[in-house]
């Protein structure tokens, strides 16, 4: 688990709001030059990928004493998470059009899809910090790994059934209809479990590595910090 001080935690949000700034430039300089919308909704995209972290950073920067509290801003972030991954598939969009290049498309997404995801993993990160008070490590990396599995059958409602998070509230017959479903029946839904197995491998991959690497290099700056003799210890 990476634990961000507060000099890292504002290094981070400034970058991650300079990326951010960086993706709708990109969107309005291409809607300028080519006077069409067609990535402009990549935007409001972005903007519910950073959701979770703005309520998972709620949750470290506030002493919620109340579980009942806790619990529910953590249901919600769990209905808006999905948002974070989901901006990968936007490459389905990709292809040739007349007036703009298809690379300068490519870097569009990908700036964005890179941005949620980074928006996503540090509030999944946060998340498991604050659940790090209550259970132990290897139960919250299990915990992990089941959110990341469930972000994304997210995708997938999101992507192919185009469900959204506030249908839960919108329509939450038909979105349970469609996900009950796919539980019952599932050998007749294989694009589904198709989509969120392997997708669901891949995140867990991808975040843990995110992870991972930054606590080894954290470990490495602490031991090259320690005095000799404490070193000899060792």
């Amino acid at each position: 688990m990476k634990k961000f001080t507060g000099s890292s935690r504002f290094k981070i949000s400034m970058l991650l709001i300079l990326m951010t700034v960086f993706c709708f430039s990109l969107s309005v300089f291409r809607y300028c030059i080519s006077d069409t919308k067609v990535f402009l909704f990549l935007n409001w995209n972005l903007f519910l990928a950073w959701i979770p972290l703005l309520l998972s950073s709620l949750i470290l920067a506030f002493t919620i004493r109340s579980k009942i509290s806790l619990a529910f801003i953590i249901i919600v972030w769990i209905l808006f998470f999905p948002n974070s991954p989901y901006i990968l598939t936007d490459l389905f969009h990709l292809r040739a059009r007349n007036g703009i290049p298809i690379w300068y498309d490519l870097i569009v997404i990908l700036s964005y899809a890179w941005t949620g995801l980074i928006c996503g993993f540090i509030s999944l990160n946060d998340i498991e910090q604050r659940l790090s008070d209550y259970a132990g490590r290897n139960f919250i990396s299990g915990l992990i790994l089941f959110f990341l599995f469930m972000s994304s059958f997210g995708v997938y409602l999101g992507r192919f059934l185009r469900w959204n998070s506030w249908d839960v509230l919108n329509n939450p017959f038909g979105l349970f209809s469609d996900i009950v479903v796919r539980f019952i029946y599932p050998m007749e839904y294989t694009k589904t479990w198709g989509v969120t197995v392997l997708m669901g491998i891949m995140l867990n991959f991808m975040y843990f590595t995110f992870r991972w690497v930054g606590t080894d290099n954290e470990k490495v700056i602490e031991t090259e910090n320690k005095p000799l003799h404490e070193l000899e210890q060792f």
